[in-house]
C-alpha cells in the first residue's frame, strides 16, 4: 500500500466514522442533554455528562477536519507523502483527544451515569426511547438500556482506532527503510498503546463501579468520586493489616483505604512509603510490607511471597503515578518511569494526632514519612517555622515567628536547631524591641550572648554568659540611662557575687552583690584619685566604718554618717604623715583576683572548641562560630551561602581547604602570613573567634569601660586571647593531620610519659600546681560531683561508672591508645578525682550505695568501682588524720 492508497482508505474510513458520530450525537447526546434531572445526585452526573459531550464534540470536530484535509488532498494531482496523512502528522493531538474522551467516559461509568440517565422521568426522554430502538438494536428491556448506551458510546470509537492501526500497519509494510518508515512505526506503537490504555481504563472503571455497588451508602458517599479508581481489593488478592486493624484493604489510584466495621482510614498515596525489607516478628510465616505514613506505621501481611510482590508492585506503581499527577500510558505496562517511587517528596499535610505539630500544617520536603529538608510549619495559634528539617524535627537553620499574647507583635527567632530544639548561634528579635544575639540550647539562651534593649524607655545592653535562659556567670551590663557599666558575676538575672561598676564621671568601685543589692564593704575609686575602702550606698555616699585615702597621701579612717541637711560627717583619725601619694592606692587595679581570666568568656571558647571536636563540619560551622554575624539580614544570607563581606575577600575559606592548607604550613614565615590573613577574615574560624572576642572586649573596656583601674585586667585578657587563638590553631592543625592519617608532632619535655593529661601544656614550676588543680581530669571531677544530686542508689552507681569512663577516656587520649585501667592505675587517679570533687558526707553516700546495691551486682563492674571508691575514701581519711596528729604535735612542742 502506497501513501496514495493509504490516504484513500483513510478518506473512506473517516467519512463512515464521521457519519456514525453524527448519528450518536443526534440520537443520544442531544436527547439526554434535554433531560436535565432535578435531584442532587442526578445534577452531579449531568455535569459530568456535559463534559463527556464536550469531549465527544472535540473528537467529532477533529474527525471532520481530518476528513476535509484528506478529501482536499485526494482532489489534487500533487504527489502524496507521509505528511499528508493527518493521523500521523497530528498524531499527538489525536491521541490526546481520544485519551480525554475515554477518561471522562470512564468517570461517567464509575458513578453509574448511564443507569441514572436511562431512569429519567422527563417526557422528552420517554418519547425518545422509541426512536432509540432503531439505533440500539440490542435494546430489549429497561435494564439493558444503560448497557446499550455504554456500548454504543465506546465500541464504534474503539473500532475506528483499530482501523487506524490496521491502515498504518499495512502502509508501514511497503515503506522503505528511512525516516518516513521510522515515523510511521512510532505512530503505530502509540496507537497500540492507546488501544491498551482504553481497555485498561474501561476495566478499572467497571471494577470500581462494582465496588461501589457492594459497599454501603456511608462508604460510597464519602469515598466515591468520579476520578477515583480501584486498583486492588484484599478480597480479590488476600492481604491483611497488622493488629487486626482492618477487615478490608482497598488500593485506589490516589488513596489507600483500611475498612474496619463501619469506619475506615484513608491515606493519601503521595505520603505513603512502602518498605519491603521487613518481616513481622509477631506473625511468623507471613510476608510483610511496612507502610509508612506521616503519623502512622503499620504492616500489610501476605501468606506467600508472590502475593506480597504483587501488592508491593501495585502500591509502588500507584504511589509513583499519584506523585506524577497523571497515570501512565498505558496504565499498567512496561513504559512506566520505573517501579520505585522517590523516597524524597514535596507535599502539604495537616497533622492530626497528638504531637508538637498537632493541628499544624507542614508544606515542604519529606523523606520516608517525615519532614526532611526545606519546609514550613504553620500552627493555628499563629506560630510558624520556616527552615531545615531532619527526620521529622527542626534541624539546621530556621526562622520561627511566635506571637506575643498581650500585644499584636511577634518574637522572631533566626537560629540553628538540633533535633527539634534551638541550639547554636542565633538572633532573636523580640516584639518588645529587645534583640538577643548569641547561643541557644534546648530552646533557651545558653552560653555566650548579647541582649540589647533598643526602646527609649530603658535602653541597656548585656554581654555575657547565659544559663537556662537567664543571665548567669560572668557578664557586662551597660545601663545607658544611668551611664554605668557593671562588670561581674550574675545569678538568675541578678547581679550576684563580685562586681565592678564604672561610671561616665570616671568613678569606679568594686563591691559584693546579692540579688542586685550591694552587701558588705567595697572599694571606691574616685575621679580625683582618692580611694575609699568601706561601706557606701548606691548613690556613692560613705556610710559606716571606712578608710579614705587621698591622692596626696593623707588617710582619713573612721565612721562616716550622712544626716539630712547636715552633709557628710565623720568621726575618726586623719593621718597626714604620708606626704607622698601611695602608688599602691592611686594605681589600684580591679578584677584580677575576682575574675580569673580563664573564666571570662568561657561561653565563646566552649563553642569553638566544640566545633573542632565535632570535626569542623561545614554545615554546622555557623551554628558554633556564627558570632561574626551581627545582623539578622546577614544571618539569613549566610544560609544561602552568600556570606557577609564575601565580595570583598578574594580568598576562599572553606573548611576542607583550610584543613588542607594547614598541613602544608611548615615554615615560620608562611605560618605567620597565614595567621595574619586568617585573623583579618570574617570567614575563617580563627577570624570568627577573634571577632567574637573583640565584641566581648569592646563591651567591657570601650567607652565607659576605658578606665585606668581596669588596664591590667584588659591587658591580661588580651594575652589570654592570643593564647586561646593559638590553642585553637593547634586544634585545627591536629584535626587536619588526623584526617590525613598523620600523627601530630609530640612535645618533648624531658619527662617520661605519664597518665596525667598535661603533655601538651607548657608548664613552669609556678604554673604546675594551679594547672593540675584546674585542668586535670576536670570532666571526671565534675561528673563525680553529681553523686549528691540523686537519692537513687542505682543512679549513683551509674554516675560512678561514668566517672570511671571519663578517667579512662582522658588517659586514652594522653597515651593515644585505648587503655583499660587496672586497679593499680585507677586508685591514684580516682583518689585525685575524689579529693578534688570535695563531696560532703562521702562516707555516708558510700554506705547508702553499698547497703542498697542490687545483689546481682556483686563481683561485677559496679562492685569493683565501689570498692575502689571505698579504698580512696579510707586512704584520704587516714591522710587527714595523720595531718591533724602532726599539726597537734607541732603546736604541743
Amino acid at each position: 500500500m502506497c501513501a496514495a492508497e493509504a490516504t484513500a482508505s483513510l478518506l473512506h474510513a473517516e467519512e463512515s466514522f464521521s457519519a456514525c458520530l453524527a448519528r450518536i450525537d443526534a440520537l443520544i447526546f442531544k436527547p439526554l442533554l434535554q433531560a436535565e434531572p432535578s435531584d442532587q445526585k442526578g445534577k452531579e452526573n449531568f455535569k459530568l455528562f456535559l463534559l463527556l459531550n464536550d469531549r465527544f464534540q472535540a473528537l467529532w470536530n477533529l474527525t471532520e477536519e481530518n476528513y476535509r484535509i484528506v478529501k482536499q488532498k485526494c482532489s489534487t494531482s500533487e504527489p502524496f507523502c507521509i505528511q499528508d496523512i493527518y493521523i500521523v502528522w497530528k498524531g499527538d493531538l489525536f491521541l490526546s483527544l481520544y485519551i480525554q474522551y475515554f477518561v471522562t467516559f470512564a468517570n461517567y461509568v464509575v458513578v453509574h451515569g448511564f443507569e441514572h440517565a436511562t431512569k429519567s422521568k422527563s417526557e422528552a426522554w420517554k418519547h425518545h426511547k422509541t426512536v432509540l430502538k432503531q439505533f440500539l438494536t440490542d435494546f430489549t428491556s429497561e435494564t439493558s438500556m444503560s448497557l446499550a448506551l455504554y456500548t454504543v458510546l465506546h465500541k464504534p470509537i474503539r473500532d475506528h482506532i483499530e482501523q487506524y492501526i490496521l491502515l498504518l500497519t499495512k502502509l508501514n509494510e511497503v515503506l522503505k527503510e528511512g525516516s518516513e518508515k521510522d515515523v510511521v512505526t512510532s505512530t503505530v506503537k502509540e496507537y497500540v498503546k492507546l488501544e491498551s490504555f482504553i481497555s485498561q481504563v474501561l476495566d478499572e472503571a467497571c471494577f470500581t463501579k462494582t465496588l461501589w455497588k457492594s459497599l454501603g451508602y456511608k462508604f460510597t458517599d464519602m469515598l466515591c468520586v468520579p476520578e477515583r479508581r480501584l486498583l486492588e481489593d484484599s478480597r480479590n488478592l488476600p492481604i491483611s493489616a497488622s493488629t487486626n486493624r482492618s477487615d478490608r484493604i482497598l488500593l485506589f489510584d490516589d488513596v489507600l483505604v483500611l475498612i474496619q466495621g463501619n469506619s475506615f482510614q484513608s491515606f493519601d498515596l503521595k505520603l505513603v512509603w512502602v518498605d519491603e525489607n521487613c518481616r513481622e516478628k509477631s506473625t511468623p510465616g507471613l510476608y510483610g510490607l511496612r507502610i509508612i505514613t506521616p503519623e502512622e506505621t503499620f504492616f500489610l501481611s501476605a501468606k506467600d511471597p508472590q502475593m506480597k510482590a504483587v501488592w508491593q508492585w501495585k502500591l509502588n506503581q500507584a504511589i509513583r503515578q499519584a506523585l506524577n499527577g497523571k497515570r501512565d500510558f498505558p496504565l499498567w505496562g512496561k513504559t512506566g518511569e520505573g517501579t520505585e517511587p522517590p523516597s524524597c517528596r514535596f507535599f502539604t499535610y495537616v497533622f492530626r494526632l497528638e504531637s508538637k505539630f498537632k493541628s499544624a500544617s507542614y508544606e515542604g520536603e519529606w523523606h520516608w514519612g517525615k519532614p526532611h529538608g526545606k519546609g514550613t510549619v504553620k500552627w493555628r495559634d499563629g506560630r510558624n517555622h520556616v527552615g531545615d528539617f531532619k527526620e521529622g524535627l527542626e534541624h539546621g537553620f530556621g526562622i520561627c515567628l511566635v506571637p506575643r499574647r498581650s500585644e499584636d507583635r511577634y518574637d522572631c527567632y533566626k537560629c540553628h536547631w538540633y533535633e527539634g530544639k534551638m541550639r547554636g548561634y542565633g538572633i532573636c528579635e523580640y516584639g518588645n524591641d529587645m534583640v538577643y544575639k548569641g547561643y541557644f540550647k534546648d530552646n533557651v539562651r545558653q552560653g555566650f550572648g548579647i541582649l540589647e534593649n533598643h526602646s527609649a524607655e530603658h535602653p541597656f545592653k548585656y554581654t555575657g554568659q547565659w544559663e537556662n535562659d537567664k543571665k548567669n556567670g560572668y557578664g557586662v551590663w551597660e545601663d545607658k540611662d544611668r551611664g554605668e557599666r557593671y562588670i561581674g558575676t550574675w545569678l538568675d538575672d541578678h547581679k550576684h557575687g563580685q562586681g565592678i561598676v564604672v561610671t561616665q564621671s570616671g568613678v569606679c568601685y568594686q563591691r559584693t552583690f546579692h540579688a542586685d543589692k550591694m552587701v558588705g564593704s567595697g572599694i571606691l575609686l574616685l575621679e580625683d584619685d582618692s580611694v575609699y575602702e568601706g561601706n557606701f550606698t548606691e548613690d556613692l555616699t560613705f556610710v559606716g566604718k571606712g578608710k579614705l585615702s587621698f591622692a596626696n597621701g593623707f588617710i582619713l579612717e573612721g565612721t562616716f554618717t550622712n544626716k539630712s541637711g547636715q552633709g557628710l560627717q565623720t568621726q575618726g583619725i586623719l593621718n597626714t604623715s604620708n606626704e607622698q601619694p601611695d602608688e599602691r592606692i592611686t594605681k589600684t587595679q580591679l578584677g584580677l583576683k575576682e575574675f580569673p581570666v580563664e573564666k571570662r568568656w568561657k561561653g565563646i571558647y566552649d563553642q569553638f572548641l566544640e566545633f573542632i571536636h565535632s570535626g569542623c563540619k561545614e554545615e554546622t560551622e555557623e551554628s558554633f562560630t556564627g558570632f561574626h554575624i551581627q545582623t539578622s539580614k546577614e544571618l539569613r544570607k549566610s544560609q544561602e551561602y552568600l556570606f557577609c563581606h564575601r565580595g570583598t575577600e578574594d580568598v576562599s575559606w572553606k573548611i576542607e581547604d583550610i584543613l588542607e592548607e594547614l598541613v602544608h604550613l611548615k615554615e615560620l614565615e608562611s605560618l605567620q602570613r597565614y595567621l595574619e590573613k586568617a585573623l583579618k577574615s570574617s570567614l575563617h574560624p580563627l577570624g570568627k573567634l577573634l571577632k567574637a572576642l573583640t565584641i566581648a572586649f569592646q563591651a567591657t573596656y570601650s567607652g565607659i569601660g576605658a578606665n585606668r583601674h581596669l588596664l591590667t585586667m584588659a591587658q591580661e585578657e588580651v594575652k589570654y586571647y592570643a593564647k586561646k587563638i593559638w590553642e585553637f590553631y593547634q586544634g585545627l592543625l591536629h584535626l587536619a593531620l588526623e584526617q590525613k592519617g598523620q600523627m601530630p608532632a609530640k612535645c618533648v619535655d624531658g619527662e617520661t610519659r605519664h597518665l596525667w593529661p598535661l603533655k601538651d601544656l607548657t608548664l613552669t614550676t609556678n604554673q604546675r600546681r594551679s594547672l593540675i588543680k584546674d585542668k586535670c581530669f576536670l570532666s571526671a571531677t565534675e561528673c563525680l560531683q553529681k553523686l549528691i544530686t540523686t537519692v537513687d542508689p542505682r543512679e549513683k552507681l551509674l554516675i560512678l561508672q561514668k566517672t570511671y569512663e571519663e578517667i579512662e577516656s582522658t588517659v586514652s587520649r594522653v597515651v593515644e591508645t585505648d587503655y583499660k585501667l587496672p586497679m593499680d592505675d585507677l586508685l591514684p587517679l580516682l583518689m585525685y578525682v575524689v579529693s578534688r570533687a570535695k563531696i560532703q558526707h562521702l562516707g555516708a553516700e558510700i554506705h547508702l550505695i553499698r547497703d542498697l546495691m542490687d545483689p546481682t551486682n556483686q563481683g561485677g563492674l559496679y562492685d569493683f568501682l565501689l570498692t575502689a571508691l571505698e579504698s580512696c575514701y579510707e586512704h584520704i581519711q587516714r591522710m587527714r588524720l595523720h595531718q591533724r596528729e602532726n599539726c597537734h604535735l607541732s603546736h604541743s612542742s
